[in-house]
């Protein structure tokens, strides 16, 4: 219609191509006509003067509309060529990255922000991982994320945004906002508490000059290390210190993994006062109150683990270790045995039953530290029942079982999880032998049922898995089992009543002797001491052999497990069985204990499935290594000679790869340290 109408009346004015312009004009005449037809017949005079009023005011619109139109027209055309042009220099000129790249992950184009990384080099057309591979793997490993992710690159830091469909990088510069959250990430406040694992015991035999030296020597060397970080250190006791510092001091203090337990361990050593240093430190909340609770249970963590060692913690988080690679020094007194054993006769006179229980698959020490607990109950006249996990139980553990079956008393005190569950009231009492954490307790659900009211006695060293609010605590690391730390109980027992009867004392001497290794491991004058006491009670120590032996399967297998064994250089002995072949867990430990029989085997693991499905490792030390914190970077825990781990939903050799890299990567720390 338009064409046509052009074509009908030649070119027209410009306005009349824009059809709403064009309906308006055509409007504003047929109104203009009509009016002026009106007026000449009213007046033709009249009508004259109006019609040229009308041509004026007509011809004057049209000018105007004209002029406007054209301005529009040249403003959007002047605004367009600008916003193009400045799009062409914003891509060119502005502070992020841009980099284009076709299939072969060849660079097509860069802009001129992004070159300036790269230098004057020519990189157009060469391979991302030829010009540079840092940045080359970050593309790669981010090339599926859909918005940003900041990464580190040429000591700067970015917003990566890649478009994968047009293979496309973007590249944010926010190096000065990181910098400025590590500011306040490293300004945040560091409570800690420094402790003198064994003042007392050191201090007792020093006269008053060498107290005096000792207590320099350690406020000397403590500030010196605290002036060196720019920390705040306060003495608040003759054996206790109070720590300020920020984050920033605190990651710089991780990296070199606490020196100054060894400073003080060696130096008080060589003047033959040897004193060990406990720390807890706490971090990440504004409320100081919970920073100071925080860093005293860090503080007894670390005391609950041996001491001579700094448990790091952020409030609700993880909990870092650090030091305890020395064996614990026995300062354990009978004095707090005899204190133990009244307050447990207490909490037994407050209760209407006693219920004990050991870990998962017991072991010698579980089963005879819970009879050890029955006995004292019996001792205070009060129920008690022993909650054992009766599937799978190991050839000495089951022939245990068999003999304890010809005791009416004992046997009809042993009961189930799901019997313990039923019998179990809010006003009993349980009591955790042998381990502390629910998660491999014999009855999880007991737990959960009588929580409040449950007391724990081990000789393993506390992990983060813990009650949080036991009634009473007896966490002996220094002790070579549970049953001797029970033995020591029975002195302060009622002298009337009836005492340990001969299976007992066998299944409590057998505990000892299966945890020292046949009194060669972890022994002290204790521990000789209370098993001379079991002995006097009647414990039979030809039984104790009969327990022990090893059935034929299991001495296959064991073995078959040690031919597999490979010796490492860094004195390292590592079995893993098959992914396909299950063995028991006693029989693995027992594989892992023999390993260290071996000239140069200072720690030894034996890797294997288990039958449930999950694959177990079982890790010895002779001391010198703490195989403790090896199995707690995998999931598991133990003590320092003696500990192991249990993983789901893997392979033996999986487990054997993870294992050889954690042993790797401590064995570059020992040198770095050696060399600082």
């Amino acid at each position: 219609m338009k064409n046509k109408f052009i074509k009908t009346f030649g070119d027209i004015p410009e306005i009349f191509k824009n059809e709403q312009f064009r309906l308006v004009a055509i409007l504003l005449i047929i109104m203009a006509a009509v009016s002026d037809v009106l007026a000449f017949a009213f007046n033709w005079i009249f009508g004259v003067i109006f019609l040229l009023i009308l041509v004026l005011v007509v011809a004057g619109a049209f000018t105007t509309l004209t002029q406007i139109r054209a301005q529009t027209s040249d403003y959007i055309s002047d605004l367009t060529y600008r916003i193009q042009r400045d799009e062409q220099d914003a891509l060119i000129r502005m502070p992020i990255g841009i980099l284009l790249f076709n299939e072969e992950t060849e660079i097509d184009w860069v802009n001129p922000y992004l070159q300036s990384y790269f230098g004057k080099a020519d990189i157009l057309g060469r391979k991302l991982n030829e010009v540079d591979p840092d940045l080359a793997k970050m593309i790669e490993e981010n090339i599926d994320q859909k918005g940003t992710t900041e990464i580190q690159w040429h000591d700067n830091y970015f917003n990566l945004l890649i478009q994968k469909d047009m293979r496309a990088v973007y590249l944010l510069d926010i190096t000065h906002y990181a910098e400025i959250q590590k500011k306040y990430d490293d300004s945040q406040l560091v409570i800690g508490q420094v402790f003198l694992d064994n003042y007392d015991e050191v201090t007792k035999s020093l006269n008053d000059t060498e107290i005096t030296n000792l207590d320099s020597f350690v406020a000397n060397t403590l500030s010196n290390w605290a002036q060196k970080f720019g920390m705040f250190l306060k003495k608040v006791a003759e054996d206790r210190y109070f720590v300020l510092a920020y984050t920033g001091i605190l990651n710089e203090i991780e990296n070199e993994k606490f020196k100054i337990l060894d400073v003080v361990r060696e130096k008080t050593s060589k003047g033959n006062s040897p004193l060990t240093l406990s720390i807890g430190i706490a971090y990440g909340d504004e409320d100081l109150s919970e920073l100071s609770e925080q860093s005293q249970n860090n503080l007894d963590l670390a005391l609950g683990r041996g001491g001579d060692q700094v448990v790091v913690r952020k409030v609700d988080g993880q909990a870092r270790f650090y030091g305890g690679t020395t064996d614990p020094m026995a300062k354990r007194t009978r004095v707090r045995a005899r204190m133990i054993s009244q307050a447990l006769r207490d909490l037994m006179g407050q209760s209407k039953q006693i219920f004990v229980m050991g870990h998962q698959r017991p072991d010698m020490d579980s089963i005879g530290a819970c009879l050890g607990i029955r006995r004292i109950a019996a001792m205070n006249k009060k129920q008690c029942w022993v909650v054992i996990d009766q599937d799978n139980l190991h050839s000495d553990v089951a022939r245990l079982m068999d003999e304890l079956k010809k005791d009416e008393k004992i046997n009809a005190s042993i009961i189930t999880s799901e019997e313990a569950i039923e019998k179990a009231d809010q006003e009993d009492l349980l009591i955790m032998a042998d381990h502390s954490k629910r998660s491999i307790s014999a009855s999880p659900d007991l737990y959960d049922k009588l929580e409040n009211r449950l007391m724990v006695i081990d000789h393993h060293r506390r992990g983060e898995e813990f009650p949080e609010n036991p009634m009473l605590v007896y966490i002996e690391p220094y002790a070579s089992s549970t049953c001797e730390l029970i033995t020591e109980m029975f002195e302060y027992q009622a002298r009337e009543s009836e005492p340990i009867n001969r299976i007992e004392a066998t299944a409590m001497l057998t505990g000892i002797v299966v945890d020292t290794q046949s009194f060669s491991q972890h022994t002290g004058t204790r521990t000789f001491d209370a098993a001379s006491y079991l002995r006097a009670l009647g414990a039979d120590q030809a039984l104790s052999s009969q327990f022990m032996k090893e059935n034929v399967d299991s001495y296959m297998n064991r073995s078959h497990l040690i031919d597999r064994v490979e010796f490492r250089d860094d004195g390292n002995a590592i079995c893993a069985g098959e992914d396909d072949r299950s063995y028991d867990p006693v029989t693995a430990a027992q594989a892992a204990d023999s390993l260290l029989d071996v000239s140069g085997v200072e720690a030894s693991f034996a890797i294997t499935k288990r039958s449930e499905g999950s694959v177990g490792i079982s890790a010895r030390s002779s001391g010198k290594r703490n195989v403790q914190l090896i199995m707690e970077q995998m999931g598991g825990g133990g003590h320092l000679s003696v500990a192991a781990t249990q993983i789901d939903d893997t392979t033996v050799s999986k487990v054997r790869e993870e294992l050889l890299e954690i042993l790797h990567d401590q064995q570059e720390n020992e040198e770095e340290a050696e060399e600082s």
